[in-house]
């Protein structure tokens, strides 16, 4: 699916080198290319690059879109025939590839309801298998980003009472996020939580997310006279979801006071947990002393809320990271519709990604914390210097420190240098905990000489390796330097530098040299 935004000013649905040469011939895509809604009618309409809808029609067919969800090629490729700005063979050529997927499918080999996915219903969609599926994605996906002093896990007991405060807690529906299917089971966090402790007591402490009339009394009550207490904070499709984007970047209404008041009333450390797609600046709840534990589960499926309950009672030992950024609310000044990721200090500009952001995070991209400590070894690199020449260096040679970089376009290289050009990075990684894990390995590549351009770092492999306690692995990754090991310069060119590379894994760095 091409969307809304532009690739060196260009609409990716009238992108050709996108939709054809690199999903078609380069990623050999052999089905069809749909357009986001209205995606075709905003290159006309809101954008202003089509001149007219008829070149927008032209433009998107032209480069390669087969299918326009919308109606602006229902309403407008014939008249970009009749103007002579579309060729019948492009229209002729999308539906090609939008039928001849139905055509696999069966949709024209006798009754559909006989194919193989003629039938699927409820019995399909929620076997025990799928259902399987959901809880272990559900509990994949969860982070831990704080546990001070061991807060979490909870130990299971019949006499422990526990607070359960927050709207989030007792809100099934907020699990499923935004394009959700009928869930098969509705199991909240509360109700899950409930199996562990039989002296459960709740208290929403606001009536919405938006956290306007609280019942903040009651809520300090239940926490002062629980022994445990789980908060069930965050946001919801009031907040964020399609076509309602946020403007801030802290939770809404009074949710952090409420957090406060109940963290001070607290005998004990409490848990918070976050449900929310997009972070949220907490720097009050990571530096606040009372607060001993935070999870963030996303937005974690119908499944959610038993993944939730067995982090926290210990049953699975997380090991999500996170997949983005948290910034803090100072970044709301950066308009959203700058896309650039690189820094310029010259106008306050802190860049995008924990590629190029510069600025203060509330928590990194790829930061993630477990029950148990994980450590790492580099074992070995099949290829510690990378000649781009003809004739090999030595593994004696190695680049000289200069203030002059020199670098090589990719395209330069040929293709028969960067299919070989393959090396083998393998990680020692063991479980010190007491805890069996799946845990993510996450293998980063750093550059020697910053700035220009240059991304701090970039994520060139991951792998999940499951360890029981006390047991270590070894996680091998394959890095191709045509692809791994190159950065665009200020020119725009995918480039490979002469220098100190460096491999990264946790704080652990390996170098490698790349000679000219």
């Amino acid at each position: 699916m091409c969307a809304y935004n532009r690739v060196n000013g260009v609409p990716s649905c009238a992108d050709y080198n996108l939709l054809t040469n690199t999903a078609r011939r380069q990623w050999h895509f052999n089905g069809y290319i749909t357009s986001d809604c209205d995606a075709v009618s905003i290159i006309h309409d809101e954008q202003g690059y089509a001149k007219s809808p008829e070149d927008a029609v032209a433009d998107v067919l032209n480069a390669g879109m087969d299918v326009n969800c919308g109606t602006y090629l229902k309403n407008h490729t014939r008249s970009a025939v009749e103007q002579k700005k579309l060729a019948i063979a492009e229209i002729d050529r999308a539906l090609h590839n939008l039928f001849s997927v139905r055509m696999r499918l069966g949709l024209f080999s006798g009754d559909p309801k006989k194919q193989p996915f003629g039938n699927i219903g409820p019995a399909q969609v929620c076997s025990k298998t799928h259902q399987a599926l959901a809880l272990e994605a559900a509990r994949n996906g969860i982070v831990l980003l704080k546990n001070k002093g061991k807060t979490l896990p909870l130990q299971k007991s019949k006499t422990v009472s526990l607070a359960v405060i927050g709207p989030n807690a007792d809100a099934p529906k907020t699990l499923l996020g935004n394009y959700a299917g009928p869930p098969c089971k509705s199991v909240s966090p509360l109700q899950a939580l409930r199996a562990y402790a039989k002296d459960t007591r709740f208290e929403q402490g606001c009536d919405s997310v938006a956290c306007t009339t609280a019942s903040v009394d009651r809520a300090v009550e239940i926490a002062k006279s629980a022994d445990r207490v789980v908060m069930f904070m965050g946001l919801d499709q009031t907040q964020e979801r399609e076509e309602l984007d946020r403007v801030d970047l802290v939770l809404p209404g009074k949710q952090q006071q409420l957090i406060e008041a109940v963290a001070l009333a607290s005998k004990k450390p409490i848990v918070l947990v976050l449900l929310c797609g997009g972070p949220v600046d907490v720097s009050f709840a990571r530096n606040e002393a009372n607060i001993g534990s935070i999870l963030w589960a996303g937005y974690p499926g119908e499944a959610g809320g038993i993944a939730i309950s067995e982090i926290i009672f210990g049953e699975h030992n997380p090991g999500g990271r996170l997949p983005m950024t948290w910034y803090p609310q100072e970044f709301t000044r950066v308009l959203m519709t700058e896309m650039r990721m690189r820094p310029e200090q010259s106008r306050g500009y802190p860049g995008r990604t924990y590629r190029f952001y510069e600025g203060q995070s509330v928590y990194q991209f790829g930061y993630g914390l477990s029950y148990s400590r994980y450590s790492y070894k580099f074992i070995s690199v099949s290829q510690e210097v990378i000649s781009l020449t003809q004739t090999p260096k030595t593994s004696q040679q190695r680049p000289e420190e200069s203030e002059t970089v020199r670098n090589r376009p990719v395209t330069e290289l040929g293709n028969d240098f960067c299919a070989k050009s393959k090396s083998t990075v393998t990680v020692g990684v063991k479980n010190h905990g007491e805890m069996e894990g799946k845990h993510p390995v996450l293998l980063f590549i750093r550059w020697s000489k910053q700035g220009k351009g240059r991304p701090m770092k970039q994520l060139i492999g991951f792998e999940s390796v499951e360890l029981k306690a006390g047991k270590g692995a070894e996680v091998r990754f394959s890095v191709n330097t045509c692809e791994h090991l190159i950065w665009a310069n200020e020119e725009g060119l995918m480039v490979i530098e002469e220098g100190w590379h460096f491999f990264v894994v946790g704080e652990e760095e390996y170098p490698i040299a790349v000679m000219l």
